[in-house]
């Protein structure tokens, strides 16, 4: 893709780490197609990225539940700018609980988006990928790696787009395709800052203890912002990492304990 800027598809994209990793591709030069369930939010971040960077940022919305969506995402970004040389599948939150209340439907519905989107985008992608010497970035989770259980669904699902990870790494030594993964600890997305609320209320206490104590109880050295796993993001696909293949970073705070 000689003469032309790079081109990357962010799944996830209109809010938390989705949106800053968009944010962080198109302020490095990329085009970008972006993905999320919210068209709204969506349009508004294109629009604004757009006009901030000069890249050119197209849009659609939908959802990774559906097995048809993959295959319309990459024809989308393929027929906007003639190929593809980034697929970032960031999509998929799961559901937290006992594992006595977790029903059979969770299960499915944690695997559908997040482990399922993934697979199917990335086999997709990959002959466009192939061809433009491209690369395949997840952004996975360090509970796939620290299994607790309050987070079984999110912990499985983790460990198994791990496991793919390594696997697509390993078809990506011979296609030409890099493959990586990130396991973000404990990040300040909504998501997390509704916890830290809800133990606030719970416990009586201001937001700024309950994250205070969520910090120590998770033995890390702090949150994380979202912008900290978009600049890991960055460095790989500006080519900064070219003999980083078939890895899984660990972007956590010291949360991961094992080897």
């Amino acid at each position: 893709m000689t003469g032309k800027s790079n081109v990357a598809l962010v799944t996830g994209a209109s809010r938390g780490i989705g949106k800053a990793i968009a944010t962080a591709l198109a302020r490095a030069g990329y085009d970008l197609l972006i993905t999320a369930r919210t068209a709204t939010a969506l349009e508004t971040l294109a629009t604004q990225l757009a006009r901030e960077t000069g890249q050119r940022v197209e849009y659609r919305h939908g959802d990774l539940r559906d097995p048809e969506l993959p295959e319309s995402l990459i024809e989308a970004a393929v027929d906007a700018f003639g190929g593809l040389d980034l697929l970032v599948n960031n999509a998929g939150a799961t559901k937290r609980g006992p594992f006595l209340e977790l029903s059979e439907d969770d299960w499915q519905d944690g695997f559908a988006l997040k482990f399922f989107g993934a697979v199917r985008l990335s086999r997709v992608a990959w002959p466009y990928l192939k061809l433009s010497g491209g690369q395949v970035i997840n952004i996975i989770g360090a509970g796939g790696r620290t299994p607790t259980a309050e987070f079984t669904i999110g912990g499985s699902v983790n460990a198994g787009l791990m496991n793919f990870t390594k696997a697509l790494a390993d078809q990506g030594l011979a296609d030409g395709v890099r493959v990586n993964g990130i396991n973000p600890g404990p990040i300040l997305t909504e998501r997390l800052t509704g916890r830290i609320r809800q133990i606030s209320h719970a416990q009586g206490i201001d937001t700024e203890e309950a994250a205070s104590r969520m910090v120590q109880a998770q033995k890390v050295m702090r949150f994380g912002e979202p912008e900290e796993i978009a600049n890991v993001v960055a460095f790989l696909a500006a080519g900064g990492g070219t003999f980083i293949h078939g890895a899984l970073l660990d972007v956590d705070g010291g949360s991961t304990k094992g080897l």
